[in-house]
């Protein structure tokens, strides 16, 4: 006593079972998306979270150079004031710095060879030693402060890197 004839059942269970694959499918994509949308988020916060601490190791670097710096241009601009006191006049008057020393000083502080000698290099260009001795401290002023720079900058960089890492 069959009610219903044996195709009709075979296209029900086949109707049933699209259906249940069909319900899995839709029920499977929701949770994969569900988790990508929680990773996505925790992403987000673990990089919102590294930011700020990369942002607070900038601020103290950063800070903490200035500081720094502003004490290096402090005892620069104290040495340079005491140029007079540590050379004074009189050594002005008595030695007279040549073309062929100022000609090396600025190859040297170039980083460059030095032109060749020349005949008037030997004769006086009126240059005084004070001069000569207040450039030098400007000179080491900014090798200082480059100095700072250069340690202010491998600081940040640990920082980052050790604000990364946690």
């Amino acid at each position: 006593m069959n009610l219903i004839p044996w195709p009709y059942r075979w296209l029900a269970i086949a109707a049933l079972a699209v259906a249940l694959i069909g319900f899995g499918w839709i029920k499977g994509a929701g949770h994969v998306q569900a988790q990508w949308d929680a990773a996505a988020q925790q992403q987000t916060l673990q990089t919102a979270t590294i930011r700020e601490r990369q942002a607070q190791a900038t601020v103290k670097v950063v800070t903490e150079y200035v500081d720094r710096v502003r004490v290096v241009r402090e005892k620069g601009d104290t040495i340079i004031k005491e140029v007079p006191v540590y050379v004074p006049v009189q050594a002005d008057a008595a030695c007279t710095i040549n073309r062929g020393f100022v000609r090396l000083h600025d190859a040297a502080a170039a980083g460059e060879l030095p032109e060749p000698a020349r005949d008037a290099d030997a004769a006086a260009a009126g240059i005084a030693l004070s001069a000569v001795a207040g450039t030098v401290a400007a000179n080491y002023q900014i090798c200082h402060e480059n100095a700072e720079q250069l340690r202010a900058l491998q600081t940040l960089i640990r920082e980052m890197k050790v604000a990364g890492e946690q």
